[in-house]
Order: C-alpha cells, then structure tokens, then sequence
C-alpha cells in the first residue's frame, strides 16, 4: 500500500497548530489539516504490512491502508467512499479520537507510525470543501418507525444507517441541541459544533426528525436540568414506534466522598464544561462557573480533566494543576510489549502544554473553605503495594483551590431511563445487551435496544459510532427479518 519504500523514506509529519500563547486567547479549533502534498506523503509511508493491525486496532474497523493508498495517489473522493464505508462520522474521530488505529500500526513496532488520523481528518475536511458529502435519502421507505433516545454519536450513527435502510426515524434528545457529549463536553477549540450541525442537516434532508428538549422517561432527579421539561413515557413511544434504541450516554458522573466535599467551588466536570460551550454558541449563561482569576485543581488524568484545563486556562485562571490517583505511567511504552494493543504511557494533551502543573499518585483526603466556600485543598502522597493503595506516611500537604473540578470517569448511565422502559441492568448499571449471535444489542425490554455508552459504559466516540451502526443493523433485521446494511 502507498509507496512501496515510503515508510523508509520519509517520516511522520505532525499536524500544524496554532502556538500555545496564542490559542489560548480563543475557542475556535486551531489544528490544521495537512496539505495536498504532505497527505500523499503521509500516505506514501503506509507498508504493504501483509496483515493490516490498524483495521483490528480501529473500533470501526476502517480500511485504512485502502485510503492511506488512494490518499497517496490522489483519489480523494474514492479515499472519502472507502472511508465512510465504515464510519458515518470521520470528522469527529478525525478530530477527537485518540487513534488506537496507530497503535497497532505495523511500522509503530520500531518506528513512528503511519499519522492515521491526520490523513483521516484531511479526507473528510477536504470532501466537505469539495461538496462530495451530500444526502443519501433512501429510494424505498419501509414504513417502520423507529425511535433513538439520544443524540450522541451512538444514536446519530444508529439514525442515520436506520433512515437509509429505508425506516422512519426519529431522536429523541434531552439537551437543546443535537450531539451529546460531542456537543456539551468536548470543547469547541478540539472539535468546532458546526461540523455536528452539517451533518444534522443532512441527516435531516435524508428523512431523519430530530426532537430536543425531550426527556424519554419520568421521575428525574433534580441535577438534570439541561433541558426543556417536556418529557415522553416510555409507553407513548412503545405504542408509536416498532422499534427503540437506547444510545444516551453513561451521564452519572464518579463523585468524590471527603469532608467538604459540598462546599460551593467544588464542581463536576459536566457541571463546568458545557456551560462554555453555551457561552460560544451565543447563548446567554446566568450563573456561569468561571475559572478566571481562580487557583483551579482537576482532580482525575483523563481527557475530561485535560478539557477542564483548557477550559480554565481560556478563562483566565490564576493556576492550574490537575493530579491523578495513578502513579506517572513511563514515558515511552514497551513496545515488544504491548504492540499492537493500546500502551500505557505518558500522554501530553494540546491543553497541558498551554500550561498545566500536573501531578501522580495523588488522593484527595479533605476540602476546606471559610464562609461555605472552598479554598484548599488537602492531599497525600499514596503508592501501590500488592495490589492495594495506601498512604505515604508523612506525605500530605495542601493546595490553594478556588475552583476544584471532579473529572474522575463516568460510572453509569442515568437509571431512571433504563427503569422507565423495563430494561435489565449489568453488574455496573448499564443496560443489559448482548452483541453476540441472535437478538444481539436486544435488551430485555420488548422492541427496545441499546447501543453505545449506556450498553458498554465510559468508553471513545469511535467505539459509540461502531455500536450505533452495528445496533441499526440489528434493528433492520429484527423489523425486516434481514439487512444490506453493514455490521
């Protein structure tokens, strides 16, 4: 694939970005894709592998050496079909998924690794120059009608596969706008929202309707407060709909259970995250949680605290630090080790490098404050012994904190949704469903699926696109007793 010596003749080009002093000062996107010519190349590098890891390592299963091959030649907009062959999406992933694909790159084994993902991303930004992406409505309408609760990346795979089998379908979506997560956590300087607003757009123009501001479900706790207050039972959709997949998200955030926890400062992430998001979509925002001025702790290592720090230091926070309960992970994998899984390393985000004091094997023991309020922070070295954390004698100490943000992981979806509609839970709360042999993302609840977050809990935007289009090609067969569409 590519060019038979590329990959010892040229090496792997990092996507241009705007400087961090720079970026800092804006919520717009501010990586660029590659150009014409450094695509080819970065194409070019693609091995004829014999056994291409990168289809297996991606969660979609995308035909990466075909594109990598016709990047290279410059067969763009058959590289674009082969590419949406498999994912419905690839602006999203090609912006924000973490790119397992490259961890399992043959050439990754003793070098860098094919820049999967930057080829990805120019792909689909250069279609969407070109006009190439248009709708794909369906040419016979089965006259089935199906409901998707949720308008994550899940559900809108899962519709969007659904309507060009032909269904009627319509998303059901809590928030006032389409895009779950896409839209409300990840920030708009990762991951721009008018890229979900073309594709609602064309998903609309290929007979998909889109309902906001509904909550599928009855008896809510008071924190869901994103929305409009119109809600639908469970029983009006079943008497309304053949079919129904549940693709929300895993919303129940893990909290942190030490004294002080309930003084005013001390907030989740998905409490701080979107309101900015709101704030750049133009909305008016009462009582907006700001970092600006503030000492910020993060507590928790993962994406979501990176976004928290990008976040804070846009707003203008006096510091950031974010901590981790895990020790530091080494800074280069063992790769005879690990390859081609997915290696524990140590990651630095876009949003560390524009200042960020981070630190590991860290545990939160109590929050104080005057006046209700937070102001520091206490801490304790901890470390790993026989399995088992324990504290470093000695070790604590305190931080000045502001703001703190809880951005430890997500532990479930929102039951009330699951109980509504009578499905059966798994041992971690998620809606039980398997995706083996027949019935599969069938949950226990007549006509009812689930796919994405609230099937398989916390997991990438990659892994929600695959579980959506592989739950729509379930709900084809259970409606038509078989299906074209691809697993």
């Amino acid at each position: 694939m590519g060019k038979v010596t590329g990959f010892m003749e040229y090496q792997r080009l990092k996507e241009a970005s705007e400087l961090p002093q720079t970026r800092k000062k804006h919520y717009k996107e501010f990586v660029m894709h590659l150009s014409d010519d450094e695509a080819k190349i970065q194409g070019a590098r693609c091995m004829d592998c014999g056994i291409p890891f990168c289809n297996n390592g991606c969660p979609v299963n995308n035909i990466i050496p075909d594109w990598n091959d016709l990047v290279y030649r410059g067969n763009y907009r058959e590289a674009l079909e082969v590419l949406h062959s498999t994912n419905n999406f690839p602006e999203f992933t090609g912006r924000v998924c973490p790119a397992p694909c490259e961890s399992a790159c043959t050439l990754g084994i003793n070098s860098d690794p094919v820049g999967i993902k930057s080829i990805e991303h120019f792909i689909v930004d250069k279609a969407w120059e070109n006009g190439w992406i248009v709708p794909q409505p369906a040419p016979v309408k089965t006259g089935k009608k199906v409901a998707i609760i949720g308008g994550g990346p899940a559900g809108l795979a899962a519709a969007q596969q659904l309507a060009r089998a032909g269904h009627d379908v319509t998303v059901f979506e809590k928030n006032d706008r389409v895009g779950g997560l896409l839209r409300y956590g990840i920030p708009d300087f990762k991951m721009e929202k008018s890229h979900i607003d073309r594709r609602v757009q064309q998903m609309q123009a290929e007979g998909v309707q889109f309902r906001t501001g509904v909550l599928v479900g009855k008896d809510f706790p008071a924190n869901i407060t994103n929305w409009s207050k119109t809600t639908i039972s469970p029983e009006q959709i079943n008497k309304e709909f053949d079919a129904v997949v549940l693709s929300g998200g895993a919303e129940q955030p893990r909290d942190l259970p030490v004294p002080g926890r309930e003084l005013k400062g001390v907030h989740f992430a998905m409490e701080f995250l979107p309101l900015q998001n709101k704030v750049v979509a133009g909305d008016k925002v009462k009582d907006q949680i700001t970092a600006a001025g503030k000492h910020v702790v993060v507590i928790g290592g993962g994406d979501t605290g990176s976004d928290c720090v990008g976040t804070s230091n846009r707003h203008g926070a006096a510091s950031v630090a974010q901590f981790e309960l895990m020790p530091q992970p080494p800074e280069t994998e063992n790769k005879p080790m690990v390859w081609p899984y997915w290696p524990t390393k140590l990651r630095t985000s876009s949003s560390h490098e524009e200042g960020c004091e981070r630190d590991w094997a860290v545990a939160t023991k109590r929050l104080e404050g005057k006046g209700g309020k937070v102001e520091k922070l206490i801490a304790a070295r901890v470390e790993w012994k026989d399995g088992k954390m324990q504290e470093v004698p000695n070790s604590e100490f305190e931080m000045k904190a502001d703001l703190v943000l809880l951005a430890m992981g997500f532990v479930s979806p929102v039951a009330q949704v699951l109980e509504a509609f009578g499905v059966d839970k798994d041992g971690r709360g998620n809606a039980k469903a398997s995706t083996d042999g027949d019935g599969c993302y069938q949950t226990s609840a007549a006509k009812v699926f689930a796919a994405g977050d609230m099937r398989r809990g916390q997991s990438l935007v990659v892994w929600a696109i695959r579980e959506g289009r592989q739950c729509a090609r379930a709900v084809d067969e259970f409606l038509m007793g078989s299906s074209v569409l691809p697993r």
